[in-house]
């Protein structure tokens, strides 16, 4: 089995501002090299990493391929381009794809003001340029909104490949349900929308919890989505906030328990893999 983290991030304080990140965060407060991620991933035995933006800036993405260069463990970068300026978003794209291992494009369309940004007008020719091109979508669905809007964007762009980052962030620490579930099952009605079993630690309580506080929603996103179209990731350094990565990777595995061998493959790897069409893995 190949193993993929389908979700890491690595920022570089001194060389790209990241104005989200203060000192509230703690523990992740401070810059995150690969030389910090290397034996961390080699501990649980990932092959090969994906670097998922941290900013809506050229600044970070053109850090993750720096990074790349440099750090062989890199098979994919998901960066940045300003969707909601089209004609910007083309000539960056056109820059971008020249590098095969720039597979996909997010934005953090928690931090916009408006829950409904996804649905502008400019948004959607910038995502129309992503399907043209065969790039993908990281969807960040943090408010219930967002996930609401995935059924519309699968409409409108069929061939666009979008995944749900975090599952959506269940309601785990609160124990909820509603309306995150029927959310993410109508999410899972278009074949083209993948999720992420990553950054659930940070939805739960962050001192204590386990496996078990996770499985009601990762059953669920396995009967809606099924194996094929879920992939893990460790969304290190971020599940620093509550616990690590050597407990994040034990506890998805006890999730994944009682899955068979091949089902177990597609998410901690094959998806990502087929997902991303990261070359040469």
């Amino acid at each position: 089995m190949t193993v993929v983290d389908a979700h890491q991030h690595l920022w570089d304080l001194e060389l790209v501002d990241y104005p989200w990140l203060t000192a509230e965060y703690g523990p992740i407060f401070r810059t995150f090299t690969e030389a910090d991620a290397e034996p961390v991933l080699a501990a649980a035995g990932v092959r090969h990493t994906v670097l998922v933006q941290s900013m809506d800036s050229y600044a970070d993405t053109d850090h993750m391929l720096t990074v790349a260069d440099r750090w062989s463990r890199v098979a994919a970068v998901v960066g940045w381009v300003p969707l909601d300026r089209p004609d910007e978003a083309a000539e960056a794209l056109d820059r971008y794809t020249g590098d095969p291992r720039f597979v996909g494009v997010r934005h953090l369309i928690h931090e916009e003001a408006d829950p409904d940004w996804l649905r502008r007008p400019a948004v959607q020719d910038g995502l129309a340029l992503l399907a043209e091109r065969g790039l993908s979508f990281d969807v960040v669905a943090v408010l219930p909104r967002h996930l609401e809007h995935l059924p519309w964007l699968a409409e409108r762009h069929p061939t666009l490949r979008m995944v749900i980052d975090h599952l959506g962030k269940p309601p785990v620490a609160g124990r909820g349900w509603a309306p995150w579930a029927d959310l993410l099952r109508a999410a899972a009605g278009s074949p083209t929308v993948h999720a992420k079993l990553s950054g659930l630690n940070t939805a739960a309580e962050w001192q204590s919890w386990t496996a078990d506080d996770l499985r009601p929603y990762v059953d669920h996103a396995l009967a809606v989505f099924g194996p094929d179209r879920l992939m893990y990731g460790g969304d290190w350094p971020v599940a620093l906030l509550a616990g690590d990565y050597p407990k994040v990777w034990r506890e998805t595995n006890r999730l994944l328990e009682p899955l068979g061998e091949a089902d177990r493959a597609r998410i901690l790897g094959g998806t990502a893999v087929d997902f991303y069409r990261i070359p040469g893995v």
